[in-house]
């Protein structure tokens, strides 16, 4: 069953088509980690998908309906997307941020009701924020407001969760926890979809891989499929290489191909 989905999309600005022929789709249940070089359209891929910007071509789908016959309000009670971009210019506190979240769900000028600030409560938690709830946003590192913006996502209780590079200003052991969020929420029926610059996270945590490349899908499927090592060396324009950790578990590993002559160019093999 598909929750999200595209149909033949595309998105042009001033004749330059920043994603062309995009068909894809997000199941509940699922990771699907967007993957690709800076500028191959995974940012504009998850706006699309959220309703943020508008197609030049094809539609995009939420349970078979066009987005745009959603309302504003409805859209944003269904899926929400937290960018990669953590700057916040106000002076509010965690708790005042996290609580934006709500207000998809609140009529005009109505105040938040006891079950809104438990869902608050619970999405801080979840972030490991919760211990930030009174601080001023303006006061945090960037990682930290990176998981007070993932906590306003989750405060919506949205149905499609989209997040833009969720790790990228994460040390090591909270980028493991966000993602491990993730699969929670998946495992719950939640629908996930990230945009990612770590493959070997995405082979790990996603269950589906789409990988782009100058606007264009490259490849889609399970990490087997998506992740070898050919493809990425043309896509990324590095060697390849997979190892095995002890336990077995498969990793990448990737150097420039500039610096390694002795290796034979993958893009060359059949």
């Amino acid at each position: 069953m598909q929750t999200l989905a595209l149909h033949n999309l595309g998105l042009a600005i001033d004749d330059h088509w920043l994603l062309r022929d995009v068909t894809m789709a997000l199941r509940p249940g699922g990771i699907t980690a967007f993957l690709g070089p800076n500028g191959s359209g995974k940012t504009t891929l998850l706006r699309l998908l959220a309703g943020l910007l508008t197609p030049s071509a094809g539609h995009v789908t939420l349970h078979g309906h066009d987005l745009r016959t959603f309302g504003r309000r409805e859209l944003a009670q269904r899926i929400t997307f937290a960018p990669q971009d953590t700057h916040v210019s106000a002076d509010f506190t965690v708790r005042e941020i996290v609580a934006m979240g709500r207000h998809p769900h609140l009529r005009r000028l109505q105040r938040l009701r006891p079950h809104d600030y438990a869902v608050v409560d619970e999405a801080l938690r979840h972030a490991d924020v919760w211990h930030l709830a009174t601080r001023s946003v303006l006061e945090l590192s960037g990682g930290e407001r990176q998981r007070v913006l993932i906590a306003r996502s989750l405060a919506t209780q949205a149905e499609v969760l989209l997040l833009d590079e969720p790790t990228a200003s994460l040390d090591i052991a909270h980028a493991l926890d966000v993602l491990d969020l993730c699969q929670q929420l998946a495992r719950a029926g939640k629908t996930i979809g990230l945009a990612l610059h770590d493959l070997n996270a995405a082979a790990r945590y996603a269950t589906h891989l789409v990988l782009l490349n100058a606007g264009r899908l490259v490849s889609q499927g399970g990490p087997d499929t998506v992740l070898q090592a050919a493809q990425l060396n043309r896509v990324f324009d590095v060697y390849t290489d997979r190892i095995s950790m002890a336990d077995g578990t498969p990793v990448l590993v990737f150097s420039r191909q500039s610096n390694n002559s002795s290796h034979t160019d993958a893009r060359n093999l059949p």
